[in-house]
């Protein structure tokens, strides 16, 4: 097979991976679909790639599920077996082809897939692509497709009747009205509920599905790594390709002198993140892409005359303090997560003077989208397996499904330069050493050998083989090296000398920057607030709007947090009592608010601070990354932005230096609309802390807000994230500060 590599500029060492085809072709089975439940009480048109809840809702089958208790009404969906099925029918020229498969980017989760009557195959991972040879089963005319769906719930539960042993945690806590067994199945392990999260374990093609016809080979994948060599007079790519169903490889060597000068790509706040434009040509298979060269490793050696390891990023050879947020699922249901919205919620990240991002190991392996945007912004990502707070079990078939999602993810996302890192789970070392889940020190060992078998041997295994570009951590929190030499499971992974943490007190004083460990790299920390009125509004009624009210409670989904944010409050602020229930439950939202944002301040800055300082051998911290950015649905949580609303008071993390002998302000505000967007003008009386803009159900990001207004004038942007108009966002602008909560 011939082989055309281009690149229109210096590369370093690239590895291409693909599968090429002499003549090809495809026929899209996107769009269109039917559904029905088992008993066919349920049948409905609907749209592919989606899931079963968004299709109901659609056609007006449910409500919102987001609306009050429905993710408690609505849990019969999650319970059915569901039926997608669609007819086709399929051009001459492709039934000529030698090959014909049937590709499925992306199947949620567990179903037998039929084809005119006869079953060609099984899915029971939602992180997988799965192709079915089926050129002998297509016809002339009218082709049925179907694709039957087991209900996850169900089957983690017969899974886990299976087990020989108990693999824990078998429930969520009451308290997040979830689903049990969730570790048993290949699904976003959120889905079956979370602290900050509803229990919708929907089901269905969440990514596009296609036949592709070809005679020999066919393109699967192509990927780009970046690697440098300090001895090398000149640095080489080697393109193996990867073939299916018959792995072997081909190597085209392409020699880059070291004498060229090769734009680096930069973390943002560093530098700019230039490109160059790769083709690809085998026969007639054309590959375009956009490659970017940067360096990356993870230094844990010594650091002169403290205790413990250093534990930092270095990008093109410079240490780098990563200074961001976790990032989770932005929709319970991911055909509604819209290019639009990814786009909003890292721009935001951006416009904060963020440049990493950890994506949580609980949710899904992101779109390629959210990838690419983070490649052009220069967020760095630390990218988890989705494995969260949880023993797993390790039977032959899990381990095979999960070696091949590895094996898959790596090969599409390693040519990203954004991804720094590769690690292997959330906690899930910290719940084994702590006993999380009250095992029994006989049992432990069967517990241990579980983790080393799932996360070590197969999981870095593999990433080691793939991908040599990047540093691999097997969980996180972690000793990294540390933990390694104690046997992958350190006595205390939360150890500030190694490695990173995560740190959460609720009781302590937030303001006092002396309950924070010095830690080498904090890579999860937080406080709750709950999201402003105008986010729960229109998912509430007037009888919730209370904050003892069934409601306040049934959408807290962490234990006793509605009384630690009021016990965090009342540390600095007098609680609202307002004698008008709904300006007290408005204004304690809005306490909450302010709370976490002075929380979740005070801790980052001392992390900024501990960079260049270690007391008792703690400290030189590198890293801090708050939890969470994103919110998955109107809840309180740890995020700086709402769903699909936009940032908090705590995502603009300022605050007043005195706020005793307070004025009313009596603050003015004037919406208008230029050339560049629309702006706030705002005319105060007098000093006003917290000042808080909100536009109701207009999605959009101020420039500023959460602010100490000590001008008389201020002028703040507002991007919009729809289309809108000054008389809307008139209408729609509220202003609160902190005088308006205690009426001065």
């Amino acid at each position: 097979m011939r082989l055309a590599v281009r690149l229109c500029l210096p590369a370093l060492w690239c590895v291409f991976g693909g599968v090429f085809s002499e003549f090809s072709s495809q026929l899209s089975l996107t769009g269109k679909w039917s559904l029905r439940n088992s008993n066919r009480s349920v049948s409905l048109p609907v749209q592919v790639p989606g899931c079963v809840h968004s299709a109901l809702q659609q056609q007006g089958y449910i409500q919102d599920p987001y609306y009050r208790f429905n993710d408690v009404s609505y849990r019969w969906i999650s319970l059915e077996n569901w039926t997608y099925t669609t007819t086709f029918s399929v051009p001459a020229s492709l039934r000529l082809k030698r090959k014909v498969l049937l590709v499925f980017d992306g199947v949620d989760t567990v179903s037998t897939v039929s084809l005119n009557g006869i079953a060609v195959g099984t899915t029971d991972n939602m992180f997988l692509r799965y192709d079915f040879s089926v050129r002998d089963l297509l016809k002339d005319g009218e082709n049925v497709l179907e694709v039957r769906f087991l209900s996850p719930v169900l089957y983690a539960s017969e899974q886990r009747k299976a087990h020989p042993y108990r693999v824990p945690p078998e429930c969520p806590p009451e308290v997040q009205h979830g689903e049990c067994h969730v570790n048993f199945i290949r699904k976003a392990q959120s889905s079956f509920s979370w602290d900050w999260g509803p229990s919708f374990p929907s089901v269905g093609l969440w990514r596009p599905v296609r036949l592709e016809a070809f005679d020999a080979l066919r393109l699967v994948q192509v990927s780009c790594v970046p690697l440098y060599s300090e001895s090398s007079a000149s640095s080489t790519f080697n393109p193996p390709l990867r073939v299916k169903p018959q792995p072997c490889s081909s190597v085209n060597t392409v020699v880059i002198w070291r004498g060229i000068d090769v734009k680096l790509w930069w973390p943002n706040g560093h530098g700019e993140q230039p490109f160059y434009n790769l083709t690809i040509q085998g026969f007639q298979d054309l590959f375009s892409s956009k490659v970017y060269f940067r360096t990356v490793d993870l230094y844990q050696g010594q650091i002169v005359g403290t205790p413990g390891l250093g534990f930092f990023f270095r990008v093109n050879g410079k240490p780098i303090f990563l200074k961001g947020s976790n990032w989770i699922p932005a929709h319970s249901f991911q055909d509604q997560v819209t290019p639009a919205v990814l786009r909003n919620l890292l721009q935001s990240a951006v416009d904060a003077n963020m440049n990493a991002l950890r994506v949580w190991g609980g949710g899904v392996y992101e779109q390629d989208l959210f990838y690419h945007i983070c490649d052009e912004m220069g967020i760095m990502v630390w990218q988890d397996f989705m494995f969260a707070c949880a023993m797993y079990p390790t039977e032959a078939d899990f381990i095979q499904t999960v070696r091949e999602e590895v094996l898959q993810q790596l090969w599409r996302l390693k040519s990203h330069p954004s991804i720094i890192i590769w690690s292997g789970n959330n906690e899930n070392e910290a719940a084994l050493a702590t006993d999380w889940f009250d095992i029994p020190a006989p049992q432990r060992p069967t517990y241990l050998k579980d983790y080393v078998t799932l996360y070590v041997n197969n999981i870095r295994e593999i990433v080691q083989e793939e991908d040599q570009s990047r540093p691999f951590l097997v969980s996180s929190p972690t000793n990294g090296v540390e933990s390694e030499q104690e046997g992958w499971v350190a006595a205390d992974p939360y150890d500030p000398l190694y490695g990173d943490v995560h740190f959460y007190s609720y009781l302590a004083d937030c303001w006092d920057w002396r309950t924070f460990p010095r830690t080498r790299f904090t890579s999860e920390y937080g406080f709750q607030s709950w999201p402003s009125f105008s986010t729960l509004q229109p998912i509430s009624r007037s009888e919730d709007w209370s904050y003892d009210s069934n409601f306040s409670s049934h959408r807290q989904h962490h234990q006793d947090g509605n009384q630690q944010m009021l016990l965090q409050a009342a540390l600095h602020f007098h609680l609202p009592n307002s004698s008008e229930p709904l300006r007290r439950f408005t204004d304690t939202l809005y306490i909450t608010q302010v709370m976490q944002a002075q929380c979740v301040k005070t801790q980052t800055e001392f992390y900024r601070r501990s960079r260049s300082e270690a007391i008792e051998g703690k400290g030189y911290t590198m890293g801090a990354l708050y939890w969470q950015l994103n919110d998955i649905w109107q809840a309180p949580s740890w995020s700086s932005i709402g769903h699909q609303q936009g940032p908090t008071n705590h995502h603009f993390l300022c605050s007043p230096k005195d706020a005793r002998g307070l004025q009313r302000p009596n603050i003015t505000a004037k919406v208008q609309e230029d050339e560049r967007g629309f702006t706030v003008s705002l005319r105060s009386a007098a000093v006003a802390p917290f000042v808080w803009l909100d536009v109701g159900s207009v999605p959009g990001r101020f420039s500023s807000n959460g602010f100490l207004m000590v001008s008389r004038n201020v002028t703040v942007g507002f991007n919009a994230w729809r289309p809108t108009s000054v008389a809307e966002l008139s209408a729609s602008l509220t202003v609160t500060s902190l005088t308006d909560v205690y009426r001065v």
